[in-house]
């Protein structure tokens, strides 16, 4: 196992850890939390039943999976990043993209690496039955690397680490090899509810439970139709993504600064403004996207976000910029996002 837990540290994960994949005591919470509708839109949560709890139903032949946690925060990070964020989402020109998704898209950056690890080991132990996951297929990731020992599941349901916080991705690879486990991370969250009270939406719900329809980061990534009425006023200048639960995590005092620079910010996506971003065109947005996450969205979903956060700005702040630049945008949008665009020119006046 040292020399695996080398072999990843020279690939830039963080840490690595191993667990068995008998989950059956998280199949019913997955149950409840499907039967509650939380999942939303979400229909890929439901639709492989409890193969998401099940590794060995999921890939045959699967005794083992390595758990990977390959932190983000940008190499350049401030010492007090997390005061600089909150800074952000107090000013109401200000664009804000969740840390995560300023660099490189993550699912290409683990992927790789995960895969050159399996090659890693089947050179040394020889053919290996393997299967790489990084947020791409029904796996109950926060379980796993709770049970590899990367760390505990949070009251906001991410999975945190007491010398890492919460800024980091994780990543699975399934393997037919019997490695040894790792004993299982315990929990370091006790009475503290900062990021239940925190939450500009009350998506969570109950301790450990979130109501992802509720979910700043659901609304503006997974959300496709149009964003709840109710709702918009309290994204504020979020356009992708939120990060509200782990800025005030006590624990992410502690989040490591990645060693790698695919998650260095991306010109405008650290510090651009709301009228920065919406001059874009769509080929402007297709190019400064490419090879991000964000890309994924699609170029109405990002209108639309930036509409509402442009409503919200011009209700803040009365910058008749705002309104100009939402009007003059207004004919030549789609259906969709010219009803957020009539929202958001309609805010003043509230």
């Amino acid at each position: 196992m040292q020399r695996l837990r080398g072999w990843a540290r020279e690939l830039g994960f963080s840490q690595i850890g191993v667990a068995g994949v008998d989950l059956h005591n998280a199949e019913q919470g997955l149950l409840d939390w499907l039967a509650a509708g939380f999942h939303g839109g979400m229909g890929y949560m439901a639709a492989h039943g409890l193969k998401r709890a099940r590794p060995a139903e999921l890939v045959p032949g699967t005794v083992r999976v390595i758990s990977a946690r390959l932190d983000y925060l940008p190499r350049d990070a401030a010492a007090h990043w997390i005061a600089g964020e909150e800074a952000a989402l107090r000013d109401p020109q200000r664009a804000v993209v969740s840390v995560y998704a300023r660099g490189r898209d993550y699912h290409k950056v683990l992927r790789s690496r995960l895969q050159r690890l399996a090659e890693r080991l089947a050179a040394e132990v020889g053919p290996l039955g393997h299967r790489v996951f990084t947020d791409s297929a029904p796996v109950l990731e926060v379980e796993l690397a709770t049970r590899a020992g990367l760390g505990w599941r949070g009251k906001h349901t991410l999975a945190l680490a007491r010398g890492a916080g919460s800024m980091f991705f994780l990543g699975e690879l399934f393997v037919d090899l019997p490695l040894p486990v790792d004993a299982t991370a315990s929990a370091h969250c006790g009475t503290c509810r900062a990021c239940i009270d925190v939450c500009p939406t009350q998506a969570i719900v109950a301790p450990y439970r979130l109501d992802a329809r509720r979910c700043i980061s659901y609304l503006t990534i997974e959300h496709a139709a149009a964003i709840p009425l109710e709702l918009r006023p309290l994204i504020g200048n979020r356009i992708y993504g939120c990060d509200d639960c782990q800025l005030t995590c006590p624990w992410n005092k502690y989040a490591q600064r990645s060693a790698l620079p695919d998650f260095d910010e991306r010109e405008g996506l650290g510090h651009g403004t709301l009228l920065a971003l919406w001059a874009w065109s769509e080929t402007d947005f297709l190019r400064r996207t490419e090879g991000s996450a964000i890309r994924r969205i699609g170029w109405a979903r990002w209108r639309r976000n930036l509409a509402v956060a442009l409503g919200n700005a011009w209700r803040a702040s009365g910058d008749t910029e705002v309104a100009q630049a939402l009007a003059a945008a207004r004919d030549g949008a789609d259906i969709g996002v010219q009803e957020h665009i009539a929202w958001a020119l309609a805010q003043r006046s509230h």
